[in-house]
């Protein structure tokens, strides 16, 4: 019974790939409507404190201002931190916006103007006057290691002898690694529309991740029926992590909808874009011990990184070098240092981004130190398992990564010698590193209904970030009911929808993707049911002689409309809605992408700048849905390591507590003229064990590694091994 010709696997054009062109496609902070209000929000100017007075009289003298909220003068919230926490929360009390008087980083929304435009409402937010009662405050992680304390998250437990092993070892590295806080910039600010409506109800366009989980957020938070909040996202314009939770434009929007009974848009602006989640700042040690021949013997990864005073943000950091390469004497510790600051958030590749990052370029430098050609000493420590769970890997096809991505990037002609390639006044470097991301499948419900014009609607509460979700999501559609992908519309971020997990950690694919394909498979199972009680011809046909393609039912040289099936079925159509949850046979595996990354950097011996001329990332992922989707998800990613090796940082003013550089053209990301050619290889990948589809998801995997390969390809061209990132002419100099 299976759809002729595949769909999965095409490099298909995006779905919604037109709306966007040509700007149909709405997004949060777009939506219109009549006597809309506009709220503007004013954010703390200190870093520590109480606030003593929040004085509104000169905004509320602003014709066209309508109210001015703040902790005082409110409507009623949960007090209960419980309440407000999330699907992403971290271990520890949630922020609460506008809750009570305390300030507990700089930045922190203090209170929200609302008026009828919205450069009404900013300005009278600059009118709004805030007395604070100001205490110490401490933002700056690396003035207050000593200060740390034991991070709750558990990492895995030490194996074999680690002080031993590494004391005796031939060859050893320890080198410290410094990476600095990067924040989400997607092109789409955070945003909420929040229209009233006659009986209550709130109809909520918000810019997240997760709409029930919004939903569910709101829930809690304001004491409202889950059926007079319904929370929307039918386009997202990135996200990369930032909408993981529910950012504090949601709930003060909602403040002001239920405040007033009218419908309110708050939009943050690109400088409130860095109160929020971060990726955090990290301080890591690699300790590396090897033979002579470089086996490891000995591997030990502690880290700190920062979180706020008020939640423990912890992240997978370390777990990587306990997984990538086989030893048997590892030890891991992560410990978290709180800060004045907000929590931090998930970032893509969240955790592998920071940590893969440390361990490649302690790789690197153990390579040199045994004069070893970097890729040959990861080949030499390839590990089938998984040492910190110790089990096999369901799939593993690095090797074949490293074969091709060196292949194609012409590795074998590397000369080993730092600063010797050269081209003109420009030294040339290659480095290499490879790449880790777990492979997830959560639980997650879809819904599937053909109707009797053979048109299939699927729906799951999911979102599409800009990955693809919507167009990958009706590929597998179309194959699993044996339908054109012309004829197959899939619903989605809606809160109403079936249930579905965050969309984040490369598991959408895995998870709702397994959802949609069992839905339609039963569905299919309805429609030969239906079909064979009509056809008596059918009755006698084995399965295996049937075949659903381009929408037709064919046996024995018969081919029947499903439309046609479907029209004279007793409903007038099929349905069918499944919850689809990880499979038992993934227990005894571990699962996991993999990647291997190949980079050259030329850098002008004589100014210092760095230029990334070519990169090469082989990928695998097991099965690819739509290549084409999946290429431009690879792509992406390359340009996010680009960044974290040369661009991205946050520069704090720790005596303001304060970022600075918090605009677009002073935070440092990779442009057009920044970004060189970059070529992206699926190396081939059979997996039946990771999830029916047999695919792993991308949206991770391209990060992990290239800021690693950057660096070390600096190294190779200079000589010079920087170990705090991003690399900046400072310290290249």
């Amino acid at each position: 019974m299976n759809s002729m010709p595949p769909v999965i696997g095409q490099p298909l054009d995006r779905v919604d790939g037109m709306a966007k062109v040509t700007g149909q496609a709405r997004y949060a902070g777009e939506y219109p409507e009549a006597g809309l209000l506009h709220g503007s929000v004013v954010s703390s100017t200190i870093a520590r404190g109480r606030v003593l007075r929040i004085d509104s009289s000169q905004a509320l003298k602003v014709p066209g201002v309508i109210a001015v909220l703040d902790h005082a003068h409110r409507p009623a919230v949960s007090s209960y931190d419980d309440d407000y926490s999330d699907a992403d929360s971290a271990k520890g009390a949630p922020f609460r916006p506008l809750f009570n008087d305390r300030v507990l980083y700089n930045g922190q929304p203090l209170a929200l103007v609302v008026a009828e435009n919205l450069e009404l409402a900013c300005y009278a937010a600059s009118l709004v006057q805030i007395e604070y009662s100001e205490e110490a405050h401490q933002t700056d992680l690396l003035a207050v290691l000593d200060q740390s304390h034991q991070a709750p998250a558990k990492t895995p437990p030490a194996r074999g002898d680690f002080a031993g092993q590494f004391a005796k070892a031939a060859i050893t590295v320890d080198a410290t690694y410094l990476t600095a806080n990067e924040h989400h910039n997607p092109m789409e600010p955070h945003a909420s529309t929040v229209f009233y409506q006659a009986d209550g109800s709130l109809q909520i366009h918000d810019k997240t991740q997760g709409p029930q989980n919004c939903q569910d957020y709101l829930h809690k938070v304001f004491g409202l029926s889950k059926d007079k909040v319904r929370v929307l996202a039918a386009y997202v314009g990135g996200a990369f992590g930032s909408g993981l939770r529910p950012q504090y434009q949601l709930p003060l929007a909602v403040m002001a909808a239920l405040h007033l009974k009218r419908s309110v848009r708050v939009t943050l602006t690109r400088q409130q874009m860095f109160t929020f989640g971060y990726r955090p700042r990290t301080q890591q040690r690699l300790r590396l011990g090897a033979s002579a021949d470089g086996r490891l013997v000995a591997v030990a990864h502690d880290a700190i990184a920062q979180t706020s005073r008020f939640e423990d943000f912890t992240e997978h950091l370390v777990e990587w070098s306990g997984m990538l390469y086989r030893c048997d004497n590892v030890a891991l510790s992560y410990r978290l240092v709180p800060l004045d600051v907000f929590t931090p958030l998930d970032m893509r590749a969240p955790g592998a981004g920071s940590g893969v990052l440390a361990l490649e370029c302690a790789m690197d430098e153990l390579a040199c130190a045994a004069k070893l050609d970097p890729l040959e000493l990861r080949r030499a420590n390839f590990a089938d398992h998984n040492g910190n769970e110790g089990k096999p890997y369901s799939s593993k096809q690095l090797l074949a990564c490293y074969a091709q991505g060196a292949a194609h990037f012409g590795w074998a002609n590397r000369n080993p010698e730092p600063r010797s390639m050269r081209s003109g006044r420009h030294l040339v470097g290659w480095g290499m590193a490879g790449g880790v991301w777990e492979a997830m499948q959560m639980t997650a419900s879809a819904n599937a209904r053909l109707d009797g014009q053979g048109h299939l609607t699927v729906s799951s509460a999911t979102t599409d970030i800009g990955t693809g979700t919507g167009t990958v999501m009706s590929q597998i559609a179309a194959d699993a009911a044996g339908l054109r992908l012309e004829d197959v519309t899939f619903l989605l971020g809606d809160s109403s929808l079936p249930t579905a997990p965050l969309q984040g950690g490369s598991f959408t694919v895995s998870s709702v993707g397994s959802a949609v394909q069992q839905a339609c498979q039963i569905l299919r199972s309805k429609v030969l049911q239906s079909a064979r009680s009509t056809h008596p011809a059918l009755a006698s046909q084995p399965l295996d002689a049937i075949t659903f393609a381009d929408g037709y039912l064919q046996f024995d040289g018969q081919r029947i409309a499903l439309s046609e099936i479907a029209a004279k079925s007793k409903e007038g159509y099929f349905e069918a809605q499944v919850k689809a949850e990880p499979s038992a046979k993934r227990k005894p595996f571990s699962t996991a992408t993999h990647s291997a990354v190949f980079v050259e950097v030329q850098v002008d011996q004589d100014l210092g700048t760095i230029t990334v001329t070519r990169v090469v990332s082989a990928v695998a992922a097991g099965r690819v849905v739509n290549p084409k989707t999946a290429r431009s998800q690879i792509l992406g990613g390359v340009v996010w390591g680009l960044g974290m090796a040369l661009h991205e940082q946050a520069q704090t003013d720790h005596e303001q507590g304060r970022i600075l550089n918090h605009n677009l053209a002073e935070y440092h990301i990779p442009v057009n003229a920044d970004v060189g050619d970059i070529e992206v290889i699926f190396v081939e990948e059979q997996d039946d064990i990771v999830n029916e589809l047999g695919s792993k998801g991308v949206g991770e995997i391209g990060v992990v590694g290239v800021a690693a390969a950057v660096a070390n390809a600096v190294y190779h061209a200079t000589g010079k091994r920087i170990r705090a990132f991003p690399i900046t002419l400072d310290t290249l100099l």
